[in-house]
């Protein structure tokens, strides 16, 4: 848009520069072909009220007296010449001076050819000399001699009008320039708003999230069109997370029910054994069948136990999205949940007295339980155990940090512990640290960890204001 005002701007400068100086020339022109004629009627009004005889050798005397006065009245310079280009007179020389003065045999040339000739000669000082060579007749028609008419042709206050008006013509499209640059600013920032709006929007589009649509009630047309298509992108995203989010939820349950089958299998195999034994071996008068039953009965009553605590896992971990949120001191929460392992290796810490912070008591009490419970595990051959829980606050967010100087994780079951069924333990069903985790993210929170094989594992949760 400038540069098209820019070029605008120059074209219009040069067209009026042009057609001025048109104007100006066709009016000079017309002006002294006026001079010429009303002087060549008084040249031939002379010639026939004079007292002399119409011969070239008497144009001087003819003319003496009155050459002077055709030349003021009609603002020009007038000479006279014979047919041989000799001056006869002139009306700039009043003492006659210029007898020497030849007329250029050019003129003279050309005046043979076409019976008039006219030239124009521009001077140092910027004005334009038109001059003008016709022929002097007398009553028959009879050419006795030459007439040159000179006009100085004045343009300096036509340039100042010029100058003045491209000065004129210049503010205004200066004017009108800084109008173009300021509506071409506002209207690149509007268009560059509404595409920065949609950018954003993009680059905050996820697939498992609720994404916004686009507000098209104050777009033009052209951002309209990106804005439905971006919102008809949201609807297929939605519906296509969806289908993905009941896809993973039925194989994630197909997994856990696949994990519940094999881990409930291996006590049912032992417990349909042992039944089967004692009832082949059973004998009611045999020597201490009452410690056998007592033995049989314990054993099916260990299986059991290992079965109530996997069915009681699996229970825990499928009621995560249950939660009751109230306002909680998670310093006295902690104290509490801390307090049933009965340990002298765990110390905690909290920077201020209380903390509260709208969460389900509950929930937070099992996350203190599941990772200090890993600790103490992961402590259980170290020669001095040590398990650090400490809780701070700050204006943004709450942290809970546990630490301990156990075994470590290994490199390669890192990216592994958060995911269900994944255990490093010979007992349990890895739904632990996947139940803290989904707790802690359903509070918009992270659980992240630094581990070092042979010197410990910190845990650091971060739950927003």
């Amino acid at each position: 848009m400038l540069l098209l005002v820019g070029l605008a701007s120059i074209f219009i400068a040069v067209v009026t520069v042009r057609q001025y100086k048109k104007q100006t020339k066709e009016y000079y022109d017309s002006r002294f072909e006026r001079k010429e004629t009303a002087a060549q009627k008084n040249v031939n009004f002379e010639l026939e009220n004079t007292i002399y005889p119409a011969y070239q050798q008497f144009l001087g005397p003819i003319f003496r007296e009155r050459i002077y006065e055709i030349a003021t009245v009609h603002d020009m310079k007038m000479s006279i010449y014979d047919l041989n280009g000799n001056l006869k007179i002139n009306s700039f020389d009043p003492w006659f001076r210029v007898f020497k003065d030849r007329m250029a045999i050019q003129v003279l040339e050309n005046l043979k050819e076409k019976d008039e000739y006219k030239e124009s000669v521009n001077l140092e000082s910027g004005k334009i000399s038109q001059s003008s060579y016709s022929y002097i007749h007398d009553r028959n028609m009879n050419k006795i001699g030459i007439l040159k008419i000179e006009y100085i042709q004045d343009n300096s206050q036509e340039e100042e009008e010029l100058t003045s008006f491209l000065n004129r013509l210049f503010v205004v499209y200066a004017i009108m320039l800084l109008l173009a640059v300021a509506f071409a600013y506002f209207l690149s920032s509007y268009i560059t708003r509404s595409l920065k709006s949609i950018s954003d929007k993009i680059q905050e589009t996820k697939l498992l999230q609720n994404n916004q649509k686009i507000d098209t009630k104050d777009s033009t047309p052209e951002i309209a069109s990106i804005v439905d298509a971006y919102n008809q992108m949201i609807d297929e995203l939605e519906e296509s997370a969806e289908k993905l989010a009941k896809s993973e939820r039925e194989q994630a349950w197909r997994e856990m029910a696949k994990q519940v089958a094999h881990e409930i299998k291996n006590p049912l195999t032992p417990m349909k054994l042992t039944v089967q034994s004692f009832e082949r071996n059973f004998d009611p008068n045999a020597e201490g069948i009452r410690e056998k039953v007592k033995d049989y009965s314990l054993m099916l009553t260990q299986q059991i136990d290992v079965m109530s605590s996997i069915a009681t896992s699996f229970s825990d971990f499928a009621r995560m999205p249950k939660k009751t949120i109230e306002r909680v001191d998670l310093v006295r929460t902690i104290k509490s949940a801390i307090d049933i392992f009965y340990e002298e290796d765990i110390a905690f810490n909290s920077e201020q007295e209380e903390i509260y912070l709208n969460v389900d008591k509950n929930q937070i009490t099992r996350v203190v339980n599941n990772l200090v419970k890993n600790a103490t595990q992961a402590t259980e051959n170290i020669e001095e155990p040590k398990i650090e829980v400490s809780l701070k606050e700050t204006d943004k967010e709450v942290v809970l940090i546990i630490k301990d100087n156990g075994k470590g994780i290994e490199e390669d079951d890192k990216e592994l512990i958060f995911e269900p069924k994944f255990t490093t333990k010979t007992s349990g069903m890895g739904l632990g640290l996947p139940m803290v985790k989904n707790i802690v993210e359903t509070y918009n929170g992270e659980v992240v960890f630094n581990s070092v094989v042979g010197l410990g594992t910190e845990f650091i949760i971060t739950f927003p204001k």
